[in-house]
This record gives structure tokens, sequence and C-alpha cells, in this order.
């Protein structure tokens, strides 16, 4: 009689961990939204995106950085389609987007923002916040200051929109470049950039070389790595995407002239502080504290301008999402889910 109550006992406990077993892989299969590969049409243009959720939820525009693609937000996506509609575009030139050569095509912030907005009307995005990192920030800050009614937050990770922030050694060059693509040696001697000279082992090196190595596979690694607490933490899957698509035959090219035309974005940071305090977009700050190229001096000169600002500085480097995506997603659900969602549904 023991025994069989014995076995009974057992049988009902090995029902409930089955039960709840089941129950969590229910809610698993629940929350994994797969994520399509589309490309539409713009000018001629293909521009490929990654697109995932439902389109009755809040949608969020990802804006790329330098030298990645909507690859860059390729887990980031997922963790939160289950809850929101997100669309990562590449730029043309980076990803899995047409290449025209950049004797074909105006590779410049202007052009590629109006491309950009063009893309938001084509795929038909009525309302969205933005998420800005790098090269996002000035594209979607023009995106923003011309259609602020379209915008409900932004999310910053290490994009700039202030001079503090790249009032540094790394922008030394690039900002004697912008003056004159012919200089040589041009702010080339401070503590970043004299190593690079003496790696070439150019100690006259002319600002176009320096700049082309930013492109190279050590520059690559350097900008996912550098500032990381555990460097073993960031997938050589990273460089091992971005690095092909830098080498292809007239990508650099297409990349200086980028660099190039990054000349005309600080005369618009007023414009676009103008925009941020008009306008005062519910915005999260999500910095890499560690980052060399925009560091965090130029993240506290949004407390200027913002009023409802959340603001957090990331233990990690330039592309914080590698090192800190869950930390990253954890704080971009909270402050959505405050910001938007329930906004949507009191408006409903």
């Amino acid at each position: 009689m023991k025994e069989q109550t014995r076995k009974a006992s057992i049988s009902i406990l090995l029902v409930a961990i089955f039960s709840v077993s089941f129950a969590a892989a229910d809610v698993r299969a629940e929350s994994i939204t797969s994520v399509e590969y589309k490309t539409v049409q713009i000018e001629g243009v293909d521009i490929f995106y990654r697109e995932a959720g439902d389109r009755k939820n809040p949608t969020i525009l990802l804006l790329h950085g330098f030298p990645t693609s909507s690859h860059m937000f390729r887990e980031l996506i997922p963790e939160l389609a289950n809850e929101y509609h997100l669309i990562a575009p590449d730029y043309p030139g980076y990803g899995f987007s047409s290449m025209p050569k950049v004797d074909e095509f105006d590779y410049s912030f202007d052009n590629v923002a109006r491309l950009m907005t063009k893309f938001v009307d084509e795929v038909g995005l009525d309302r969205y916040s933005l998420y800005l990192m790098d090269y996002g920030a000035p594209v979607g800050f023009r995106i923003a200051a011309a259609q602020p009614d379209r915008i409900d937050t932004l999310i910053i990770q290490n994009g700039n929109a202030y001079v503090e922030g790249i009032d540094n050694n790394f922008w030394e060059p690039i900002r004697e470049y912008w003056r004159d693509r012919e200089s040589v040696n041009k702010g080339l001697d401070n503590d970043f950039w004299k190593n690079v000279k003496a790696a070439y082992q150019q100690p006259e090196m002319s600002n176009d070389d320096a700049l082309r190595f930013l492109t190279t596979l050590g520059a690559t690694k350097w900008q996912y790595t550098n500032g990381v607490p555990n460097a073993e933490s960031v997938s050589p899957d990273t460089w091992g995407h971005v690095q092909p698509l830098l080498d292809r035959e007239g990508n650099q090219d297409i990349q200086l002239q980028m660099f190039y035309s990054y000349g005309t974005n600080p005369p618009l940071y007023p414009a676009w502080q103008e925009y941020l305090r008009k306008y005062q977009p519910p915005t999260l700050i999500v910095w890499g504290e560690h980052d060399e190229i925009f560091p965090a001096a130029g993240a506290s000169p949004y407390k200027r301008d913002l009023k409802d600002l959340e603001y957090h500085l990331i233990d990690t480097g330039h592309f914080a999402l590698e090192s800190h995506g869950q930390e990253i997603a954890n704080l971009m659900r909270d402050f959505l889910n405050r910001k938007v969602t329930r906004n949507k549904v009191a408006s409903n």
C-alpha cells in the first residue's frame, strides 16, 4: 500500500513538472516572432530592410551607424517584436541595399535622409519611435525635424547632436578633412592618430589615407571591442559580416564621401536642438560610456534641451548592443510601455 502511494505521488509530481515545462515552452513559442527580410525600390535604389512584429503595435524605426547596417539590430528586433512593430533599413552602400558607385549616387546625409523619408512613406509608417545610433542620428534628426508630428519617442544610443560630442582626438583630422580633402597631417599628431601613422610608417600621412584606415579590418574590430569590459563577449560575426561589405570594390570611396559629408551635420545641430526644445519628444538615452568616437560628453548635453529624458550610461563601448543588448532591450521595453503603449491605448 505504501509502495502504491509512493508511486502515485511520483506520478503526480512528474505530471506537475511536465505541465510547467510545457506551459513554459508555450510561452517561449508565443514570444518568438519571425523576422522578415524585404527589399523595396526607391528611385531605382534597392533598400533592404528587416521587419518584425504586428503593425497594429507601436512602430520603432531603427537607424544604423557606420560601418554596419540593420545587422546591428539582429538580436534586438526579435527581443521586442512580440510587443512592437520594428523596421530596420540599410542605407544605400551599406548592408544588403544597392551600392551604386560614388559618381552615380549622391552619398550625403541630406540625400540618405531624403531617401529614408521616402522609405518610411513607401512601407506605410505613420507614427513611430526612432532609434538613432551613430550615422542614424544625423539621418534621423533630419527626418524628425522635418516631420515632428510623426515621432512618438527617441531612443538615442551613441548618436550625436552637440559639438561636445565631436570635440575630441578622434574627430580632429576629420574636421580638417571637411575643410580640405587634400589636407596632409592635419590633426593627426594627437594620441589617437599618431599610433595609426606609426603603424603605417607615414610621419606625414594625408588625412585621406588616415581616414581610409577606418575602413580596414583592424579598425572595424576596434570599433566593436574598444571600451567593452569583456571583449570576448563580442561575437566575431559582427566584423565577419561588416568587413566583406566594406571591402567591396568602390565601397571605400563611398565611406570617404560619407566622412566628408558628415561635415554638413554640425551646422544643423542648433536646428536639431531647437526641435528637441520645441517638441520635447520623450527620449531614452542608452549610451556606451567608453566610446572614443562618440564619448559620453556628447550624451550629457541632451539634458539641457529635454525635459522628459531618461538617461543611462552603460559600461561598454561604441556598439553597446553587442555586449549589453538585453539590458538595452529591457530599458526600451519599460520606457516604451510607459511613453507609447499606454498613450496609444488611451487615444483609442
